[in-house]
């Protein structure tokens, strides 16, 4: 049967918004969406078309949620790009039946946006798949522009959103990781006018003069650097074990609100954005729970659908936080459409953290936030499955931004956080300073009662510490 030429990719006009579904048929254009309205720059906006392969066998199978809608790809993809500023013109999804080796996309789809990418003058083209070096460099010549995978989109977001030594050496080693299999690409003339864009830099004449080995010694410096960070954190940790201070790390999806939980709970100002990785750097905050318990609550960089495993390796010194906590708060976006799909990507990290024995054993808890974005009808019925108000409850429905349901969950972490609780009453004389000193330091002092000349102190404190007061105070203390 003869196959009718395909019509050349619809230029978008930013104040359209259409939604079309081709017929079925190998690399069709399935959806288009136009995008916010450009961010001027002083150097003007970047050009750029978005484009997303969804190929068949990305539908669910056994115990997964069902696949991620095409609305939603085009929106989390087109959402990247925003993060760092491009002004994209062109956003379409392909039904992809066949990958290509050469080109991952079928010729009649690579020529067609062609010519759309020509017409608009795009400088960068985002496919929202993983790019082998081979499949990149042959779109770059065919379309003449520069071409970023997934990977090499978020390694940019990642490199412009760090700002701390530890984040910046993190994004540049997974950076050094992603291009040392690239080294072998060719580029046209325009590279060479243009230059590399933002973190990654471009594969022009200065990439192609790169020498394997260099980049080899910088990965080993960076990774001695990094490893020195780690020794620091896994100091600190020690040093919150001994004062028996628990650590609650929130984790979750990009943009689901975990930042602007932290500074509820925290009375923070981290950065809290409508912004796809509006966080990067981990911070960590001394808290109170509703209980009078002293922890530690640490905000980490969000997780996002097909992560690439170089991010996760970079990122160890950080992700080790949500390792070594003694509860983690999974924040979902609960308003989100694709919210199951969300929750399950979260976790599929989790796992390949070696959190699955402990997602099993109940340290991880969620919070379903932005229920204030839901229809009344929704939150009820998500209220009702999840018995909010029972602290031994592992979901609760919360709203950041208004802060509904969150005393019902810092009550539940102070639960869950006692249950391993090691506090014990100490008596002292109010004359013995050194020893009162001693135990602020050293402990998470709860209460404290004075009785006539004496002082009562409710501590809690690590077995450790604990032996080191008893051998102060020459008595048992068990």
């Amino acid at each position: 049967m003869r196959r009718h030429p395909q019509p050349p990719p619809r230029i978008i006009d930013p104040a359209e918004i259409p939604d079309e579904t081709a017929a079925d048929g190998a690399d069709k254009p399935r959806r288009r969406r136009a995008a916010p309205k450009p961010q001027e720059t002083s150097a003007g906006p970047t050009l750029a078309a978005v484009i997303c392969p969804l190929a068949h066998e990305r539908a669910a199978n056994g115990d997964e949620p069902a696949a991620r809608g095409a609305d939603a790809v085009l929106d989390e993809a087109v959402g990247l790009a925003s993060a760092i500023d491009l002004d994209v013109r062109i956003a379409e999804t392909l039904s992809l039946r066949q990958p290509v080796p050469a080109t991952l996309l079928g010729s009649g789809a690579v020529k067609r946006l062609k010519e759309a990418i020509e017409a608009q003058e795009i400088k960068v083209a985002i496919v929202d798949a993983k790019l082998s070096p081979v499949q990149q460099r042959n779109l770059e010549r065919a379309w003449n522009c520069k071409v970023i995978d997934r990977t090499g989109l978020i390694l940019e977001i990642f490199g412009a959103r760090a700002r701390t030594h530890e984040g910046r050496l993190q994004v540049e080693l997974a950076s050094l990781d992603y291009q040392r299999s690239r080294l072998v690409r060719s580029w046209t003339h325009l590279e060479r006018q243009r230059g590399g864009f933002g973190f990654l830099g471009g594969p022009g004449e200065s990439q192609l003069e790169l020498d394997r080995r260099m980049i080899e010694a910088r990965i080993i410096h960076i990774k001695k650097d990094l490893e020195k960070v780690r020794q620091t954190r896994a100091l600190h940790r020690v040093g919150r074990k001994r004062g028996a201070i628990p650590t609650v790390a929130l984790v979750g999806y990009t943009n689901a609100g975990k930042s602007t939980l932290f500074n509820r709970i925290a009375g923070a100002d981290v950065f809290a954005k409508n912004l796809l990785f509006a966080t990067l750097d981990p911070t960590m905050r001394s808290i109170r729970l509703p209980n009078g318990q002293r922890a530690v609550l640490s905000d980490t960089v969000g997780f996002i659908a097909d992560l690439p495993t170089s991010l996760v390796a970079a990122f160890r010194a950080t992700l080790e936080e949500v390792v070594e906590a003694d509860l983690i708060v999974h924040v979902r976006d609960v308003a989100h459409e694709d919210s199951e799909r969300q929750r399950h990507d979260v976790e599929t990290v989790l796992r390949e953290l070696g959190l699955e024995e402990r997602m099993a054993e109940g340290d991880v808890i969620e919070a379903l936030n932005k229920i204030d974005l839901m229809p009344m009808a929704e939150r009820t019925r998500l209220e009702t499955v999840s018995s909010t108000g029972h602290a031994r409850s592992s979901v609760f429905p919360i709203s950041a931004v208004t802060g509904e349901g969150v005393a019902a969950l810092l009550d539940a972490i102070g639960e869950r956080l006692s249950a391993a609780d090691s506090a014990i009453e100490v008596e002292l004389p109010l004359a013995d300073g050194a020893t009162i000193a001693w135990l602020y330091r050293h402990g998470d002092v709860r209460a404290r009662h004075e009785v006539d000349d004496r002082a009562v102190f409710t501590v809690a404190m690590d077995a450790e510490t604990r032996a080191r007061l008893a051998h102060r105070l020459g008595r048992d203390l068990t």
